[in-house]
């Protein structure tokens, strides 16, 4: 099944440049098999919700101290622990995102450099990777393609695809029905 103009125009009203959203959306659905009306629009739902609308490809990551508290009370669980890293995108994500993810330590600047990219975002070095090897691009010496919509596109369907969000929405709806 393709996805519609319209039924893009519905799931995502303020989105903007809809022909190449329609375009690459419908790549990305037929590529990771996404067909069923009940799963694209569950995808396009989950899309809109994480992007804005396809509007944000890439965590900003300028929070105040208070929401890094929330966010994260392990590593901040002052505002004297949390202060350093407001609104310092960089800073913030070399710390939290450390050692993990595939990520080295903070100064490998892996952090940043792996911070949230695409529709749904990729997070880490070793998710880039995982990633760049299904799209068949190197995110890992690119990770800034994660900002071009076809890429975009194809990473959502991508995590879609291996981390069985489809199989749990199908579960979902089955026990809403039942």
């Amino acid at each position: 099944m393709e996805l519609l103009a319209k039924q893009l125009a519905t799931a995502m009203p303020t989105l903007r440049a809809p022909r190449v959203w329609l375009s690459v959306l419908n790549e990305a659905m037929e590529r990771f098999e996404i067909a069923s009306s009940a799963h694209i629009a569950a995808f396009l739902v989950q899309v809109a919700r994480d992007s804005k609308e396809c509007r944000y490809l890439e965590d900003d990551l300028r929070y105040p101290a208070e929401a890094l508290m929330r966010m994260w009370p392990n590593q901040f669980p002052t505002l004297a622990t949390a202060r350093p890293y407001e609104r310092n995108p960089e800073k913030l994500a070399n710390f939290v995102y450390s050692d993990r993810l595939g990520n080295g330590p903070p100064e490998s600047c892996d952090g940043y450099r792996y911070r949230g990219r695409g529709l749904s975002r990729i997070i880490g070095r070793a998710n880039y990777a995982s990633a760049g090897a299904a799209l068949e691009v190197d995110l890992e010496r690119q990770p800034e393609s994660l900002l071009e919509p076809r890429n975009a596109a194809m990473s959502a369907a991508w995590i879609w695809r291996t981390r069985g969000l489809l199989e749990r929405r199908k579960a979902c709806a089955l026990r809403l029905i039942a």
